[in-house]
């Protein structure tokens, strides 16, 4: 094959690979999970986990399908954080949460619901880590995305500890601000969960394993996180390529336990969000999505 020839396929097979990613990067997903964390006799819970919606208030089809969410009625809607990539984000993305903000909720903050996301070279991404965290550049309307979750009464996890009450079922939660910019205080809050409650959930934006161990330690029994974007770039046969933290690729969305190797350790649940920084708009075999996850006892599962 001439080098022209070879060059000439090369680049149209990035530039298919890339539209790809695009269209895909727009292909939004329900997950769907049950997890048995539950006491026997439980009645389950259904969860539904927001993550990194990264929304910019052009996104008509992310903001359309994040407001068809309010139809699955769930009993508990978890937000794990960055919510925005503008400045004018927050009325269009209180918007779009829409009726979901009538159901009993609990939220955190990522970096990217305190600084603007900015132009940067995306190879960075593949570094370990996502590469030195250099904290400058505009500030987001924090205060006014909390001030929208608390006045439709959202309890803030934000290195806080609070309790709710989903029927008949107490539930405790732990939760921390952004371990990605070393936000995190868990120290602050650790302890025996609620001796009350029929289950303790920790939450966090970042699942680094430091946070992952305090929680687990503190016999939390289900742990909640985004962040990694599922990976955001996956390979078939190898999965995700990072996990823009300390978490392993192979934990970057979805169910697992943590420690990874105990049976009796905490479950995990990494959602992979459905956004992206408006400036790497694109997914490869990752879609954008939402989890549903129905909390059960473990006699459902028998």
């Amino acid at each position: 094959m001439r080098p022209s020839t070879a060059l000439a396929a090369l680049t149209s097979a990035a530039a298919a690979g890339l539209g790809y990613a695009w269209v895909e990067a727009r292909t939004f997903t329900l997950r769907s999970s049950t997890l048995p964390v539950l006491p026997a006799g439980t009645a389950p819970i259904r969860v539904l986990h927001l993550s990194d919606i990264h929304l910019v208030p052009r996104q008509h089809r992310k903001r359309a399908w994040l407001a068809s969410l309010a139809a699955l009625e769930p009993d508990l809607v978890v937000s794990t954080g960055d919510n925005l990539a503008a400045q004018d984000a927050v009325p269009a993305l209180l918007e779009a949460h829409g009726r979901l903000l009538d159901r009993p909720g609990v939220f955190v903050l990522g970096s990217n619901d305190y600084w603007e996301p900015r132009l940067k070279n995306p190879a960075r991404y593949l570094l370990p880590q996502g590469g030195v965290k250099r904290v400058h550049g505009r500030r987001l309307p924090t205060e006014e995305l909390v001030r929208g979750f608390c006045d439709a009464g959202w309890l803030d996890l934000t290195n806080r500890r609070g309790t709710l009450k989903i029927g008949t079922t107490l539930l405790d939660f732990a939760g921390v601000d952004d371990p990605h910019l070393h936000y995190d205080r868990y120290a602050e809050l650790a302890g025996t969960p609620e001796p009350a409650a029929d289950l303790t959930v920790g939450v966090t934006h970042a699942p680094y394993r430091r946070v992952l161990d305090a929680m687990t330690a503190d016999g939390i029994g289900l742990v909640l996180a985004g962040h990694t974007h599922g990976g955001q770039l996956r390979l078939p046969g190898v999965g995700a390529l990072v996990t823009n933290c300390d978490l392993p690729r192979r934990q970057a969305r979805g169910v697992s336990r943590w420690p990874t190797r105990s049976d009796d350790g905490a479950w995990l649940h990494v959602c992979a969000g459905m956004g992206t920084s408006p400036y790497t708009a694109v997914r490869f075999a990752c879609r954008p999505e939402a989890a549903l996850l129905t909390l059960v006892a473990p006699e459902a599962l028998a």
